[in-house]
């Protein structure tokens, strides 16, 4: 397997090249290729000849995009398209990372890939948008969801994810305010990447969710996080209506991963052992 890695610069994206190796044809981040541009993605999916296209970019500042929607419809949605088009005429199979918050947050059980979408936000509709592409396309595809990335090195564009965020913040002696009140489950980068390469080896194709085993508010990761780090700072429960965020975000996003256990493959460790990991390197 040759493939192409979009989005190469971000800590899913980082951790997908480590693991193809020499397999990687070429790994692009942002500044090496614009999705939103469909001439040079086309350029690029030719010239790397891949055997499989795998889309990790995205555009996800999720309070942000209510006002820069245009940018992250340009990203989320108009960008995959081009992917998936380039993917299709190269006769590559077309891999998209999408999200949770595709969904509204009113289940009270895990979300399966067979129940409707509903975004509340603009990032959430913008990346809903995305799989739609995908499945207008009608090209061979595997679309990705999955919830609270973290990892090693965090994401550039938020500088750093939200364990890391939240470290700098203790350890910078403010105070911590963090939401209670929403539900999802943190998946750690690299067990992702490999768990979206097994994927991809073991032919799947459809929608897959894929997160962490377990589930938390970010409250609780926050607290944990902490915790594994030996810093005792106390972190205030808050409600997500105190924060006046921009964007609305589900209550409840966590996302059943039985239809990933049952095409064979063993579920991704608990994030609290991930999380264990990660503030050890």
């Amino acid at each position: 397997m040759r493939a192409l890695v979009t989005g190469a610069g971000g800590q899913l994206g980082r951790e997908l090249v480590t693991r193809l190796g020499a397999r990687a044809a070429a790994s692009l981040r942002h500044e090496d290729l614009d999705v939103a541009d469909g001439a040079a993605v086309a350029a690029a999916v030719k010239a790397a000849r891949p055997d499989v296209v795998i889309n990790a970019a995205a555009y996800n500042r999720v309070d942000q995009a209510e006002t820069e929607a245009a940018t992250a419809l340009a990203v989320n949605a108009t960008g995959v398209l081009h992917l998936a088009r380039a993917a299709a005429e190269a006769g590559a199979l077309f891999v998209h990372v999408s999200t949770d918050y595709v969904f509204d947050g009113a289940l009270a059980r895990p979300y399966t890939e067979q129940d409707a979408p509903r975004p509340l936000s603009v990032y959430g509709i913008s990346k809903r948008a995305g799989e739609m592409m995908v499945e207008a396309v009608g090209a061979p595809a595997l679309v990705v969801r999955t919830s609270g990335v973290f990892g090693p090195g965090g994401s550039r564009a938020k500088g750093g994810s939200f364990v890391d965020r939240i470290l700098e913040r203790a350890r910078a002696g403010g105070p911590l305010r963090v939401v209670d009140d929403q539900l999802f489950a943190p998946t750690y980068a690299p067990d992702l990447a490999q768990a979206l390469l097994a994927l991809v080896d073991g032919g799947a194709r459809g929608v897959v969710h894929v997160t962490s085993e377990g589930s938390c508010t970010w409250h609780e990761l926050a607290v944990a996080a902490l915790e594994l780090a030996g810093l005792g700072v106390p972190v205030e429960r808050i409600r997500t209506a105190d924060l006046g965020a921009p964007a609305r975000r589900p209550p409840y996003s966590v996302l059943s991963t039985a239809r990933y256990r049952g095409l064979g493959h063993a579920p991704l460790r608990p994030w609290r052992g991930a999380l264990a990991e990660m503030l050890g390197r």
